[in-house]
């Protein structure tokens, strides 16, 4: 263990005794205003010390020092288990976590930059039409009035909301929550506007109209008052206004299914009045500055001399040229947030970070490299370095020896994941790291080679025609019953390929890292479907029913209702959540406790990681499904871990783990690698063709050499990003990529297995 100590002790973050999750009792010193990188094995307590510990107590000190007011606004935060921090600093979170779906939400509005140029275009935009504001589509005086600034108009399908067949009293309302009796039922059948016993298609034109599309109005009709609104209205107000992330699944699949969004006729989509679209800068409007790639738009303002915005557009090209820079230029200002993967969301808000004039601040990184081709990584390291020459302490949680080779300061934990996991393995420089003897420091010169032997394919499935986003009508033949990679720098179309064009169909298992759904009470014991089979065996062996096993169910605490974790609201301070006393956070009453399984209670064998409780398990049903679960690498997991707790790379691999008993299917598996340390791809890889052999076919978008080293089969998409991409530049062998590819992938493929 090698140890480097700065001479200063204010220029380190001295951390002592953390006991985060699995740290076991590590103390360390991190430089500061210097680039460290942390590596080791997924589960290896990377997260529980740089987020879990680091950023935890930096934000949790900043929150202290605001009043008990603002405080009850803002999520509680428990001090992390550690000893002693000194010499934090400002800590700024930089992750992957998607940007909220909010539709007012653009890439222009999330960087400022279209804050920027509705400035340049008050002051230079001709004719004059008013200040910034006049610009905004967020803001009552530059919105088209038609669609509020969204950009889009819904259509209601009525018959998806009405059976006209029927009266009110026989349930002619098929919107949920409209229901007999309920409510809002109530509010139409005793409102006097309308007869509860007419079948709606015998309405006149005034009582449809007063049924659907009535504006608010005062109602007394009996003993019954209250305002009345149309049903339309009242649909749209309830349910299409409301942001679609934030509703209940079947709420979800009703607005899906009854509304349509067209692109608003007024504005064109632009979001704008006409005032607003009517000034123009050398010919264009702000929308169709707004519309343009990023990359184009900088040239245009860069064509734009006045001196009364020399300053403003010096910022503004700024921003732009490092959006282009980190290979994100194919990005338009007017893109929807929420329509951007993690690694692109991460992105800008990175760029978002280089704008600001704070220094000494300490930025943390979740795996910056996520969705980049080894083209654009360089690029990223540019920016990680510029960040931290502007005086900051620059964290960063990474795999790639590219970035770990760039870093002041590495620090490596490990050397197994989980309870084999959190010692501190190595800290000191690069170099050091490569001769440390360490995991990761063996694997840094670790590479994998070309296939010796192709599969052959059994046929192909035929893609004509690809044109969403960029593609420019592409035809390509994704071969079957083989390991296909698909590759290309970011922006280049791969997703807009595969997930465009092979998602839809019948027999395609797309295998992403979105959340999973249902996430505090769920764990891998649930959602793989693991504890069913335990919950048996626990009846079984103490002749008692299967249902007390549940902490959903009978067997749950009363006091916490099976969660281990009671939610306090503390009124004018922060809610805190602290263990059930009643269960001490074990989420079970004390009578199904006291039953056992060869020794252990429930609440005991839902502690045990996913590895051990394969080896404890007599349960065949079980055992299988812990197999494959320890195959993808989530051997490490506790079963009972909450699911809100998992990365992104870590919920895609559970999705495989219970995905992959579906034989003869096709996969489609987007970035596989993403969490993976260097030693864990191998067995990624091994776990691929495990999948081929059974006779499947695996689709994989890829930017990692040793994958795209591996295939069978490569289509590689470019040459760029954004329009200068959408193209397929190569399909073949990876060794007629290496042998006579031009692109940026042959070229990086080429220079990964000759070294």
């Amino acid at each position: 263990m090698q140890h480097a100590h700065p001479a200063d002790s204010h220029d380190v973050i001295q951390v002592r005794g953390a006991r985060e999750n699995n740290l076991a009792d590590i103390s360390l010193d991190i430089p500061k205003r210097r680039l460290t990188v942390f590596t080791g094995v997924s589960g290896s307590g990377k997260s529980s010390l740089v987020f879990g510990t680091i950023a935890a107590e930096s934000q949790r000190m900043i929150n202290e020092t605001y009043t008990a007011f603002l405080q009850s606004f803002m999520p509680s935060q428990g001090r992390p288990d550690v000893d002693a921090l000194h010499n934090l600093s400002a800590a700024i979170i930089v992750d992957q976590e998607r940007m909220g779906a909010n539709a007012r939400s653009t890439v222009g509005t999330a960087t400022d930059a279209f804050t920027l140029l509705r400035i340049a275009f008050s002051r230079l935009g001709t004719p004059h039409v008013g200040s910034a504001g006049a610009f905004s589509f967020n803001h009552p005086e530059g919105m088209c009035p038609e669609c509020e600034g969204i950009g889009r108009v819904s259509a209601v399908d009525v018959d998806e909301l009405v059976d006209r067949e029927l009266s009110l009293n026989e349930g002619a309302i098929t919107v949920p929550n409209f229901t007999v009796n309920t409510w809002y039922w109530q509010s139409f059948a005793q409102s006097g506007f309308l007869d509860p016993d007419k079948k709606i298609k015998d309405y006149t034109e005034q009582e449809l109209a007063d049924f659907l599309h009535r504006e608010p109005v005062k109602v007394k009709h009996g003993t019954f008052n209250h305002t009345y609104e149309g049903l339309l209205v009242k649909v749209q107000r309830l349910y299409l206004s409301k942001e679609r992330d934030s509703m209940q699944a079947h709420i979800r699949a009703f607005v899906d299914r009854a509304a349509t969004f067209a692109t608003c006729a007024a504005c064109g989509g632009s979001r704008l009045n006409p005032a607003a679209l009517s000034s123009r800068i050398d010919g264009r409007s702000i929308a169709d500055c707004a519309a343009m790639q990023i990359s184009d738009l900088a040239a245009f303002l860069g064509k734009i001399e006045d001196p009364s915005v020399g300053p403003l557009l010096t910022v503004l090209r700024g921003t732009l040229d490092s959006l282009v820079e980190i290979g994100l230029g194919y990005l338009s200002l007017d893109r929807e947030s929420g329509t951007l993967s993690g690694g692109e969301s991460q992105r800008v808000k990175m760029v978002r970070h280089l704008g600001s004039s704070l220094t000494d601040v300490t930025y943390v990184f979740d795996e910056p490299t996520v969705g980049l081709h080894p083209h654009d990584i360089a690029r990223m390291n540019d920016l990680l370095l510029r960040l931290r020459d502007k005086g900051n302490t620059v964290l960063v949680v990474e795999h790639k020896p590219e970035v770990i080779r760039i870093a002041d300061h590495v620090v490596d934990l490990g050397p197994g994941a989980g309870t084999n996991g959190g010692h501190l393995c190595y800290a000191g420089d690069f170099p050091g790291l490569t001769r440390s003897g360490t995991l990761t420091g063996d694997h840094l010169g670790h590479r994998a080679r070309l296939r010796e032997v192709l599969r052959t394919p059994k046929g192909h499935l035929p893609i004509r025609g690809a044109a969403l986003h960029n593609l420019h009508d592409v035809d390509v033949d994704v071969p079957l019953g083989v390991l296909t990679v698909v590759t290309g720098v970011a922006g280049s179309g791969k997703s807009s390929l595969i997930h465009g064009s092979l998602s839809k169909r019948d027999d395609v298992v797309v295998v992403d890292q979105s959340a999973i759904r249902g996430s505090r009470r769920s764990n891998p014991a649930t959602y793989t479907g693991v504890l069913d089979p335990v919950r048996t065996a626990f009846a079984k062996a103490n002749g008692v029913k299967a249902a007390l096993f549940s902490a959903n169910s009978e067997g749950a605490c009363p006091n916490c209702k099976g969660i281990g974790l009671v939610y306090t609201d503390l009124a004018m301070m922060a809610g805190v959540a602290s263990v059930c006393e009643r269960c001490e956070g074990r989420r079970f009453t004390a009578e199904v406790l006291a039953h056992k399984l060869d020794g252990k209670d429930i609440s005991e064998v839902l502690a045990l990681s996913i590895t051990e409780a394969r080896d404890f398990l007599k349960v065949p049903a079980a055992r299988k499904i812990l197999d494959r679960l320890v195959d993808v690498g989530l051997g490490y997991l506790s079963l009972g871990q909450p699911l809100t707790t998992l990365s992104g790379g870590e919920r895609q691999r559970l999705k495989l783990a219970i995905r992959m008993a579906d034989k003869g299917s096709t996969y489609v598996l987007d970035e596989p690698t993403t969490g993976l340390h260097l030693a864990d791809v191998d067995q990624l890889l091994g776990l691929l063709d495990q999948l081929v052999d059974e006779g499947n076919t695996v689709v994989v978008i890829e930017h990692h050499q040793a994958v795209m080293a591996h295939a069978d089969w490569l289509i590689d998409l470019g040459p760029g990003a954004g329009h200068d991409g959408g193209r397929i530049v190569f399909t073949g062998t990876p060794a007629d990529l290496v042998a006579k590819g031009e692109t940026l992938t042959a070229r990086h493929l080429r220079d990964y297995v000759g070294s």
